[in-house]
């Protein structure tokens, strides 16, 4: 059990409210869920796209298909915030008190129930209208399951922290699995080669948003915050994100000529790339708050802008313009 810690974000007027208006309050600073399902959306919408351009299908998956899919995609997205909570339950009690949990807006046991309530609709839905899904499903939940108990290791993973991100961003490119096998394991084909390209650039986007969501000037450093910059140092950790950019701009290439894009995927990645780097250099040379969140905005974007240069985009071009 966490002990109990003084806590002076505590709203007593929030914390009795009804459980659907705290639950409301919770998914607005945690997982907010029309930004985050529409990004999910739009991560299910372009891994779909991928793998139908790169073996050559024409059209898109069924709508209905499209949109079960998504319900279990974003359900388990919010599964892995739920999760997140329980493994730092402990750090936020003592060092981010702000927080939802802590302060007591809602509790671990209401949050398991709703997680609990989650799997059950994820099975339940795809038991019903596909239920082959259900085989890279259950390889979703057996790897968060694992993440839940940080593999095990979880004093080990504490002092490497490498080895930590690595590990954790796994959950994203199985997730994508998921997505993209409502074309091809849904119509009984081989995955595409191309995929494999495709799950990288998802792997990478992940760390991406995480170092780039962990840069911060000196000032703005919390104590017990995990930060690359106080890890690190600020060049280093500005250098490492963009190097981690650099390696996705190179996959997300790859990618690009599996899909058959040529060379306007090539300058539109190339372009994306060089106004993503600005904030870095800014960052590098003046070290402000504002450059600092710059490349935490702009890491966001930059993710979008991949799945909708891979996948969304050429989709949408075909279905309305058929090219």
């Amino acid at each position: 059990m966490i002990a109990k810690e003084p806590n002076e974000f505590i709203k007593p007027e929030e914390n009795n409210a009804s459980f659907i208006y705290r639950f409301y309050l919770y998914q607005k600073e945690r997982f907010p869920f029309l930004g985050h399902g529409l990004l999910v959306a739009s991560f299910s919408f372009s891994a779909i796209a991928y793998s139908r351009i790169c073996r050559g299908a024409t059209g898109f998956i069924p709508w209905e298909t499209y949109l079960v899919g998504i319900f279990t995609t974003i359900s388990l997205f919010f599964l892995v915030r739920v999760f997140d909570e329980f493994k730092d339950a402990e750090d936020d009690a003592r060092y981010r008190q702000e927080l939802p949990v802590p302060r007591g807006l809602i509790s671990l046991r209401e949050l398991m129930i709703l997680g609990i309530i989650s799997a059950i609709l994820q099975i339940g839905v795809n038991l019903f209208f596909f239920p082959k899904m259900l085989i890279i499903y259950f390889v979703v939940i057996g790897y968060l399951l694992l993440m839940g108990k940080e593999f095990f290791i979880a004093d080990w993973l504490k002092k490497h922290q490498f080895w930590y991100v690595t590990s954790h961003m796994f959950i994203i490119p199985l997730i994508d699995i998921y997505a993209s096998g409502l074309d091809w394991m849904l119509e009984g084909v081989e995955a595409p080669v191309g995929l494999v390209f495709f799950f990288a650039v998802s792997y990478m986007n992940g760390i991406v948003l995480e170092v780039g969501r962990k840069i911060r000037t000196p000032k703005d450093e919390s104590e017990g915050v995990l930060t690359y910059t106080s890890m690190l140092g600020l060049n280093k950790a500005v250098w490492l994100w963009i190097g981690i950019l650099f390696i996705t701009f190179c996959l997300a290439v790859a990618a690009s000529q599996f899909a058959g894009y040529g060379q306007v995927a090539l300058l539109v990645l190339g372009c994306i790339y060089l106004i993503c780097v600005i904030p870095a250099f800014y960052f590098l040379k003046y070290k402000t708050k504002g450059s600092a969140k710059a490349i935490e905005m702009l890491s966001a974007l930059w993710t979008i802008a991949m799945y909708l240069t891979l996948g969304g985009i050429p989709m949408l071009n075909s279905l309305f313009f058929g090219s």
